[in-house]
């Protein structure tokens, strides 16, 4: 008897569907990515979108009881951070980062500290074996009675494991290794991700366990498999590095539970990750003072940074001149550059500029203009400035330096790394005792060089 054929053709980069097989898929510009669908798969789509009627459920907003959400501290302070305070019981967590950056080293840590603190656990890979795995817990002493590991990459097992053993969190390293019987692609289909993400989150939901799911990245960054995987998980992580740098960055993008603007600083040591307690003398050198550099004061979230901004200013032997930035957005470079020009007089149209944050720090903020301002004029004119001197402060286009946010927590930071001068937008009060120069027009920027 002949095989039924659904018709139906689905693309495996972006669930894109059509109704013949094309080899360019129009959505995202895949080759050959188009599978046939099972007359099974078809039948559950078409109920999914079978319209039926029912009593509505809905309720008044103003009778509905505030929901009291506790959480569970990881004992990582950073992670906690990131997370707005720590792990809520029944949430679906996911943390993309690059290969090697140590994603699945910093969940088996925080898996090990949920089960010292009476939680069980469970680690389940399908990437490693599980001597692999008690090899790296060896060396993060991360071996506890409540922690458990399941090497295993079929979704319905894992499933009867979490059932009869009634976990309070699951780790699932990764999602990309991960299939159900239930769908006939290849784990890392779009298919399967999303069908395998929609039971993670009914488990989680109705169970209440804390589900903390390892995704791959793709060359530009993304977190591969279909966009609609962090739609439905409650956080998004990232977990990022620079080259040859000890330090990771853990960045949340997406937080149904807190705040997305806080950052979580991690260093790699040789007993795995740790959290960096003493990360504020790792982004700037207080050896000497040099031309072209200069300290300013970025607020991540509610953690205040001392940051180390960089600029090189030389002769130009192009025709346009090169502007690069790495750590600060390139256009609004661009702007400063050319409100130096206009309200200085500095010919750095014939010169190339070169800004650098150090540390890896990505800085979204504007208060960082006035620091950036002071280091091309001072590689400019290859004058030092000190180090016991941080500039914060927001130039706008008309040269007026703007005062910022959160001024007082900048300054409380400052001082407690020595550092004894603020030139700021405008003078606060302080109690810390910092002397504060206030500069309201960045003309007057030239009269401390």
């Amino acid at each position: 008897m002949a095989k039924k054929k659904s018709n139906i053709f689905e693309c495996q980069h972006c669930g894109q569907q059509s109704q013949k097989w094309l080899g360019k898929c129009p959505g995202c510009n895949s080759w050959d990515s188009f599978v046939e669908l099972t007359a099974l798969q078809v039948e559950h789509i078409k109920q999914t979108k079978t319209k039926t009627t029912f009593k509505s459920k809905a309720s008044s907003i103003v009778d509905i009881e505030e929901e009291n959400i506790k959480r569970y501290s990881t004992t990582n302070e950073e992670f906690d951070l990131v997370l707005g305070g720590g792990i809520v019981p029944g949430s679906l967590t996911l943390i993309g980062g690059s290969p090697g950056v140590g994603k699945s080293t910093l969940l088996l840590k925080i898996a090990s500290n949920m089960a010292k603190n009476n939680q069980k656990v469970l680690y389940v890979s399908g990437e490693e074996s599980l001597g692999q795995i008690k090899l790296r817990a060896d060396r993060l002493e991360a071996n506890h009675q409540n922690l458990y590991l399941l090497t295993e990459i079929l979704l319905e097992s894992i499933f009867q494991e979490i059932k009869t053993n009634k976990y309070n969190m699951v780790v699932i390293d990764s999602i990309q290794t991960i299939y159900s019987d239930n769908l006939s692609s290849s784990p890392g289909s779009v298919s399967q991700v999303k069908e395998i993400t929609f039971e993670l989150m009914r488990v989680a939901k109705q169970s209440k366990i804390s589900v903390f799911i390892v995704g791959h990245i793709t060359k530009d960054g993304s977190i591969a498999g279909p966009r609609v995987l962090e739609h439905m998980v409650d956080t998004v992580l990232y977990f990022e590095s620079e080259t040859n740098n000890e330090l990771r960055i853990l960045r949340a993008f997406k937080n149904r539970f807190g705040s997305t603007n806080e950052l979580g600083i991690f260093k790699m040591s040789k007993d795995g990750i740790q959290s960096a307690k003493d990360i504020s003398k790792k982004f700037f050198s207080s050896n000497k003072n040099i031309s072209g550099s200069c300290l300013t004061v970025s607020m991540e979230g509610s953690r205040a940074i001392v940051l180390e901004v960089q600029a090189l200013v030389t002769n130009s032997s192009y025709p346009n001149p090169k502007r690069s930035a790495t750590g600060f957005d390139t256009n609004r470079l661009n702007m400063l550059l050319a409100l130096l020009e206009k309200k200085l007089d500095l010919p750095l149209n014939q010169y190339d500029v070169f800004v650098n944050i150090s540390g890896g720090i990505k800085l979204k903020e504007s208060s960082c203009d006035l620091a950036i301002i002071a280091s091309i004029i001072s590689s400019f004119q290859n004058r030092p400035i000190s180090k016991e001197t941080v500039f914060i402060g927001e130039v706008s286009l008309t040269g007026e330096v703007k005062e910022v946010s959160k001024i007082e927590n900048r300054l409380n930071e400052a001082v407690s790394l020595g550092i004894s001068k603020a030139i700021v937008g405008k003078k606060t009060k302080n109690d810390t005792g910092i002397k504060q120069f206030a500069v309201d027009e960045v003309t007057k920027m030239i009269e401390l060089f």
